[in-house]
């Protein structure tokens, strides 16, 4: 059997007759909330026959998940061959009440999803590559993390979410499942969200960058930099030795990205490793000519790793003279650290572990 949300709608019309059934199909999917094809009411019963005996549209089981303090909530799925996939629901703003019962602003949410079970870049102070890489995600695997996180935390079809793929993975070393992700979530008849809520975050694998630049998907480009020099970088990142500094600059430079946004380079901060002056300086001079945000990243710890997490006072002091020499530069703070569901936390799990 196959997985129905693999397929975009132009493709379901391909060999579902006639071609509207499709449309209706991905409303029902997307829109409806179908949980079965017996949901979909106003399909004939020998089409809803046939989907039955030849697709499915559950490619996750949720095996748990777990409630962070700060309101994120980390959900551990198991995909139909056994493997497991974590996802994570960040709320980014609380609903906003007034006196009279009137909601004057809606909770917004991001979704971090997953691209791939493991990863295979093996970052040092990453937990999700101490697995190894198993297997690439398909197009349905990793949209049916945004509909199962939306639909279990009843958030409304028009309440848009962003979507950053930041969870287990390398996204672009999956850029074919992951690029027909980005254009099925953008259907009108599915979910509609713009490709400007979906940041495709990468390690800096620059041939990947100009092929999904090629595409032109419209989407935001965050780039894993962490450190200002190939030496350094090549023992935090091994892909370095094959994507240096330099080419990642050039691949940036010639990324279409919206006049409105600015390219996300994001900086993982490791106590005594990057976080001097002399580090920002150096960021500064690479950043040169391009329009950049960089979001500087408290290191979060996880059994067995070496690194530490920088001081406050040296988190500040980077962000103030980034900010003084003309880079927008924030200091994110880590959502879901209690549940392990942090950058550089998340991993696939056995399910002995799980319970």
């Amino acid at each position: 059997m196959k997985n129905l949300l693999d397929f975009s709608q132009a493709e379901l019309s391909e060999f579902i007759e006639p071609k509207f059934r499709a449309k209706q199909i991905f409303e029902w999917i997307y829109k409806k909330k179908a949980k079965s094809f017996d949901d979909m009411t106003n399909l004939p019963k020998d089409l809803r026959e046939n989907l039955k005996q030849n697709f499915y549209i559950d490619p996750l089981k949720k095996i748990k998940s777990e409630h962070s303090k700060d309101g994120s909530i980390k959900y551990l799925f198991e995909l139909k061959d056994g493997k497991t996939i974590e996802t994570v629901l960040l709320p980014m703003k609380e609903e906003q009440i007034d006196d009279n019962g009137k909601i004057i602003r809606h909770a917004r949410y991001t979704i971090c999803v997953s691209s791939q079970v493991g990863c295979k870049i093996g970052c040092a102070f990453c937990l999700t590559a101490k697995g190894g890489f198993v297997r690439n995600l398909t197009a349905g695997e990793i949209l049916a993390q945004v509909l199962y996180l939306k639909n279990d935390n009843d958030i409304p079809y028009e309440r848009r979410v962003n979507i950053v793929y930041m969870g287990m993975g390398e996204p672009l070393n999956n850029l074919e499942n992951v690029s027909k992700a980005v254009k099925i979530f953008t259907d009108n008849d599915g979910l509609a969200i713009s490709p400007r809520r979906q940041t495709i975050s990468t390690s800096g694998l620059s041939s990947q960058i100009k092929k999904l630049g090629d595409m032109d998907l419209g989407v935001l480009l965050a780039i894993s930099l962490h450190a200002v020099n190939d030496e350094l970088r090549e023992k935090l990142m091994p892909i370095n030795r094959a994507y240096n500094i330099a080419s990642i600059m050039d691949a940036v430079r010639n990324f279409p990205i919206d006049m409105r946004k600015r390219v996300m380079f994001e900086y993982l901060m490791l106590d005594g490793v990057n976080d001097s002056l002399n580090d920002a300086k150096t960021l500064v001079k690479l950043l040169n000519g391009i329009k950049a945000k960089v979001n500087l990243i408290y290191f979060n710890p996880h059994f067995g790793s070496k690194f530490k997490r920088p001081s406050e006072e040296n988190m500040i002091k980077f962000q103030d003279y980034m900010s003084a020499h003309g880079v927008t530069c924030t200091i994110r703070q880590s959502k879901g650290i209690d549940i392990s569901a942090a950058c550089g936390q998340l991993r696939e799990r056995s399910k002995n572990e799980s319970a």
